[in-house]
């Protein structure tokens, strides 16, 4: 699995958030910036990845992700 197919799979549900991913051999980091994680702690926004890449994990091409997960407003500052 590519950093650009873990992109295209968060992007089918966040396409109106800003996404970056990087890595490779199954380790990965993702930052994802978007008005979708208003309102939301940092377990409730992991929460919400860690869903969409269920079947990736589970299946073992993604075993380690790392995460950076804001708000527009959160990282203009």
């Amino acid at each position: 699995m590519s950093p650009h197919d873990i992109e295209k799979l968060i992007t089918l549900e966040l396409s109106d958030c800003d996404i970056d991913v990087e890595g490779g051999n199954g380790k990965f980091h993702i930052s994802i910036v978007g008005d979708v994680f208003e309102g939301l702690n940092p377990v409730k926004r992991q929460q919400m990845i860690y869903k969409l890449l269920n079947l990736e994990i589970e299946s073992g091409a993604i075993h380690a992700v790392t995460m950076q997960l804001q708000t527009v407003t959160e990282s203009s500052s």
